[in-house]
């Protein structure tokens, strides 16, 4: 396994286990089948969970999953979670009343990292979010503050504002680099890390669909849904599937497979602590698989020809924007 220090304090697994899968988009889960998995996630050595306070019971599987550990493996996890408010007017008692809810739920007397999103960049009261998430901080309820989806010029607010960020958490992936356009370098400066999750397309980069026409109904999950269209934005079907076979062959040439390699050339991009893949729980089970993305490193040849390919996309920073503007509702 490789680890990565986010913070003096917080040493992370550098492939998170992503919790989204259970937040009800991606079909029923059995909640002892899933925890029964998550044991088996942690024994592995993949300790670092992803979650957040609208991923349904995602919270609550944490707390239940750590009273399952003894207490000294308890002391292994990281939970990472998020808090997601409305935007609107916030004031401190609404920020202390989402952190205690997350603590009760999560089982912990202080949160490792609370990565805070935001829907409306027009909305100015993130600032004051930040400020009273930084308060508990103080406090020790919360040990760092990190966000989610945030681009670099609010980031460069937050910056200005003197608020200590240790992380943002965006999409990054082959087919989504908009990060190394400027958010790289600032993190750079500023001493924060990014948290990379899309990386593999929601499973589309894998051996499954290489070689496969252009898939429609049985995309059957909001991962696949979702990250189809983003292919379809970077350049499309046929586009994608010449990505396969590049990275199908790397693969080969390493004793791997395509997400595998997909994983490690984001891991080894600058300022990327890790990288988040959903895990199933309880339905399928790609722990070893995920573990092979630590056995080797892309050499000049794998990336040239990564590259290669990337030329012919679309520019999604000129068509998007910057990380995480996708996701603005004004």
């Amino acid at each position: 396994m490789e680890h990565y220090d986010l913070t003096p304090t917080l040493k992370i697994c550098r492939v998170l286990n992503g919790m989204w899968q259970v937040a009800g988009e991606h079909g029923r889960i059995n909640p002892q089948a899933a925890l029964e998995e998550m044991i088996k996630y942690h024994y592995a050595g993949f300790t670092t969970w992803d979650l957040a306070d609208i991923y349904g019971p995602a919270e609550d599987f944490i707390g239940d999953f750590r009273r399952r550990l003894p207490e000294q493996e308890r002391q292994k996890v990281q939970g990472l979670t998020k808090w997601v408010p409305e935007p609107q007017r916030i004031t401190k008692q609404m920020v202390q009343a989402g952190i205690e809810r997350s603590l009760k739920r999560m089982g912990v007397s202080s949160l490792d990292l609370v990565q805070f999103h935001w829907w409306d960049y027009n909305n100015p009261y993130y600032i004051d979010a930040l400020k009273y998430l930084s308060d508990l901080r103080d406090e020790g309820k919360i040990k760092n503050v990190g966000l989610t989806n945030f681009d670099t010029e609010r980031m460069q607010v937050m910056k200005d504002a003197n608020l200590q960020i240790v992380s943002n958490q965006v999409q990054y992936s082959i087919v989504d680099r908009r990060p190394e356009v400027k958010m790289e370098q600032f993190c750079r400066d500023s001493k924060s890390s990014l948290l990379a999750y899309g990386t593999i397309c929601g499973g589309l980069m894998s051996e499954r669909y290489l070689g496969r026409t252009e898939p429609y109904l049985e995309l059957d999950t909001a991962s696949l849904k979702k990250y189809k269209r983003m292919i379809d934005t970077w350049g499309g079907w046929t586009l994608f599937q010449e990505l396969l076979s590049t990275l199908d062959a790397i693969a080969k040439k390493h004793g791997g497979s395509i997400a595998n390699v997909a994983t490690r050339y984001i891991l080894d991009k600058p300022s990327v602590a890790g990288v988040i893949i959903g895990a199933r729980l309880g339905i399928t089970n790609h722990r070893d698989d995920n573990a092979r993305a630590f056995n080797f490193m892309l050499d000049k040849d794998d990336n040239g020809s990564i590259e290669d390919i990337c030329k012919k996309s679309n520019n999604l920073f000129e068509m998007i924007g910057d990380c995480g503007d996708e996701y603005r509702q004004t």
